[in-house]
C-alpha cells in the first residue's frame, strides 16, 4: 500500500491482524480462515412515511463462527458502509476471544441519520430493518445477538426483542435475540454505562503496574492525570464521569462536533453532558472556553486522551502533533494503522480498542446469559449471603464481649458489610475481573516477547491464539 495513502478502516484492521499474525506459527490457511469475513447481507427496504416509500440500506455482516452465537452492535449513521461493518465484525471476533466471551464477531448497521426522523418513525423504520434481518436467522437467541451501537440504544433495542417475538411466539429465550435492552424489558442493570464503564476499569488495572506505566513517562495514580475525551456520547461521558467522580483524573477538554470545550482546571462533566443534551452540542456551555475546531485538542499536551467516538481520527494527517504518552481507544479504530506505527515509533503507549471497550460485549454476555436463564442476578443468594455476615458479625460482637471488650466499627460498616450484592455490583464485578483477566492475559505477551513491543499487537496474539484454538477443536 502507498505509505502516503491513509488505509480504508477494513484495511488498517487487516493490516494490525496481519502485522501480528505474523509473529505466530499459524499455518496460511488457517491465518486465512481467521481473517476474511465469512458473509455480508445487504438489505434494501421500503417504508411508507410522510407520503410517500423511502428506501433504506442496512447491513449485517458475520465475520467468524468459530463460536455462536455471533455478537455484535447495530450502528445508526449515514457513514455506514460495508467496509465500515466488516472492519467491526472483525474487530468483534478478536474483542469477544481477547476477553473469553463465547461468541463469534458479527455488526450490523443502518444508513441513517436517526436525527432525521422522529420515534414512531424510527419505529417504523427499526421494526421492518430488524423483520428483514430475523426472517433469514441474522437475528436469533441461539445464531446471532445484536446489541446498541452509534445512533442506537435501549430503544431500538427493545423495538428489535419485540420484532423477534412477535414473529417467533413460541421461543421461550426471545428476549436473549437482542442484548442492550431496558431493565424493565429484560435488559440488566450496567449496561448502558457498561463501555465507559470497562474505559475506567482498563486504566485501573494499567495503573496498577507501575512498570507498565513508566513506559508512558507517568507515574503514580489516575489521581490528578489530565485527561481529554473526543465525544461525549455514551461512552466517552460515562468514562469521562467516573474517571473524574471516583478517581480524581481531570476531564482537561472535550472534542464534539461543533467543536470543543477546554478548562485547565476541570470540567464539571454532569453539566457539560446537560449542556449538549439541551443545546446540540458544546458551543455556549460557560463551563470552559469553547474551540470552533474541536480537533486541535486532539493534538493538547494532557495525559490521557480518550478518542471515543468514530474510527480515524488519529490519522496520517495529525497523528505527528498528538502528544499526549497514553491512548486508551474508547471507540472502535480511532487510530489508523499508519498513525499507529507513527506513535508506536514515538514511544506512545495504546491501550487497544479491542481490549478498552470490551465492557459492552462483556455485559451483553451477562444479560445474554440472564435471558437464558430467566433469572436476575443474585436473586438466589443475596438474602442468604446477608445472613451468614449478620451470624458473623453476632458472633464478633459476642466474643467482645466474653473478652470483656467493646467492638465499635465505623457507623457505616454494619449497613454495608451486611448488604447482599445486587445485580448492579454483580455486574461491575463480572466486569472489573474480566478486564482484570483480558490485561494481564496482553500483558503476559507483552512482557515475555521481545518482538511484541505494543499492547495491540499482544491483544491480537492473545486472540488470534483462542480463535485457531476453536477453530482446531471443529477440526480445521
Amino acid at each position: 500500500m502507498d505509505a502516503n495513502r491513509e488505509p480504508s478502516f477494513r484495511e488498517s484492521v487487516d493490516m494490525m491482524f496481519s502485522h501480528a499474525a505474523a509473529m505466530g506459527d499459524l499455518p496460511p490457511g488457517l491465518e486465512e480462515k481467521i481473517r476474511v469475513c465469512n458473509a455480508t447481507y445487504t438489505v434494501r427496504f421500503g417504508v411508507r412515511l410522510r407520503g410517500r416509500i423511502h428506501t433504506f440500506t442496512g447491513y449485517r455482516s458475520v465475520h467468524s463462527e468459530h463460536m455462536e452465537p455471533v455478537k455484535g452492535g447495530i450502528r445508526y449513521a449515514t457513514s455506514v458502509n460495508q467496509d465500515e461493518v466488516e472492519a467491526l465484525a472483525a474487530l468483534m471476533t478478536y474483542k469477544c476471544a481477547l476477553v473469553e466471551a463465547p461468541f463469534g464477531g458479527a455488526k450490523g448497521g443502518l444508513c441513517i441519520d436517526p436525527r432525521d426522523w422522529d420515534e414512531h418513525e424510527l419505529e417504523q423504520i427499526t421494526r421492518r430493518f430488524a423483520y428483514e434481518l430475523i426472517k433469514r436467522d441474522l437475528i436469533h437467541p441461539s445464531q446471532n445477538v445484536p446489541a446498541p451501537d452509534m445512533g442506537t440504544g435501549e430503544r431500538e433495542m427493545a423495538w428489535i426483542a419485540d420484532q423477534y417475538k412477535r414473529i417467533h411466539t413460541t421461543d421461550i429465550n426471545g428476549n436473549a435475540c437482542v442484548t442492550g435492552k431496558p431493565t424493565h424489558a429484560g435488559g440488566i442493570q450496567g449496561r448502558v454505562e457498561a463501555t465507559g464503564r470497562g474505559v475506567q476499569y482498563a486504566l485501573r488495572e494499567f495503573f496498577r503496574h507501575p512498570e507498565d506505566v513508566a513506559k508512558t513517562g507517568l507515574s503514580g495514580s489516575l489521581e490528578g492525570k489530565r485527561v481529554i475525551v473526543q465525544g461525549l456520547g455514551n461512552v466517552g461521558y460515562h468514562a469521562a464521569q467516573f474517571l473524574s467522580t471516583e478517581d480524581g483524573a481531570k476531564v482537561i477538554g472535550i472534542v464534539e462536533r461543533d467543536g470543543g470545550l477546554t478548562n485547565p482546571d476541570g470540567l464539571d462533566i454532569d453539566a457539560v453532558h446537560r449542556w449538549i443534551t439541551a443545546n446540540g452540542g458544546v458551543q455556549g456551555c460557560p463551563e470552559g472556553t469553547y474551540l470552533g475546531n474541536g480537533a486541535v485538542l486532539l493534538e493538547e499536551q494532557c495525559d490521557i486522551l480518550i478518542p471515543a467516538a468514530i474510527e480515524g481520527v488519529i490519522n496520517l494527517s495529525n497523528v505527528e502533533r498528538v502528544k499526549a504518552p497514553l491512548i486508551i481507544e474508547a471507540a472502535n479504530g480511532p487510530i489508523t494503522a499508519g498513525a499507529d506505527m507513527v506513535l508506536r515509533e514515538k514511544g506512545t503507549v495504546i491501550i487497544p480498542d479491542m481490549y478498552a471497550n470490551a465492557g459492552g460485549v462483556t455485559v451483553s454476555y451477562f444479560e445474554w446469559v440472564k435471558n437464558l436463564s430467566h433469572i436476575r442476578f443474585g436473586r438466589m443468594q443475596r438474602r442468604q449471603e446477608e445472613a451468614r455476615h449478620q451470624l458473623i458479625l453476632e458472633q464478633l460482637e459476642n466474643l467482645s464481649e466474653a473478652m470483656g471488650r467493646t467492638w465499635s466499627p465505623t457507623p457505616d460498616f454494619k449497613q454495608r458489610y451486611l448488604r447482599g450484592a445486587d445485580e448492579l455490583e454483580l455486574v461491575r464485578s463480572g466486569l472489573d475481573d474480566t478486564m482484570r483477566a483480558a490485561y494481564q492475559s496482553m500483558r503476559e505477551v507483552w512482557h515475555s516477547r521481545a518482538d511484541v513491543k505494543d499492547l495491540r499487537t499482544a491483544a491480537y496474539l492473545v486472540a488470534i491464539r483462542r480463535v485457531a484454538a476453536s477453530y482446531r477443536a471443529k477440526g480445521l
